[in-house]
């Protein structure tokens, strides 16, 4: 079965080009635009990986990953590694990501080789 993949960027140009990227390699991709939207789905449906933007208006990428979390951990569900991107050297953002464990925090724009082989790893 096809591991499920949650992609979440404000951008329209990521997400189309990461969601061609990952449904060419056989995963299941499911896209949204907001943190408020990455919960909401992260209730619906399982996923194996979320691959989330940093910065997005209204809810960053940090706060989402710590609802997200809070939402699996009162609802009895296992983790889900997290790969966050972002095309902004902020080191506190980095500092705070770092401080959650996520499985890998990337900058845009990246080598989609890659971005693949870091996917490949947290999924395991």
């Amino acid at each position: 079965m096809a591991k499920k993949i949650l992609v979440v960027d404000d951008e329209e140009l990521v997400t189309k080009s990461l969601l061609r990227l990952l449904s060419n390699e056989g995963y299941g991709t499911t896209v949204v635009k907001s943190g408020k939207e990455a919960i909401e789905r992260v209730k619906e449906a399982d996923f194996n990986l979320i691959v989330c933007d940093v910065r997005m208006p209204e809810m960053d990428g940090i706060e989402t990953i710590k609802q997200i979390r809070a939402y699996l951990e009162e609802s009895n569900k296992k983790p889900i590694p997290e790969v966050l991107i972002t095309g902004y050297a902020d080191i506190e953002k980095y500092q705070k990501a770092m401080d959650l464990k996520v499985a890998d925090y990337i900058y845009k724009p990246f080598d989609t080789n890659e971005f693949l082989r870091v996917i490949k790893k947290t999924l395991g």
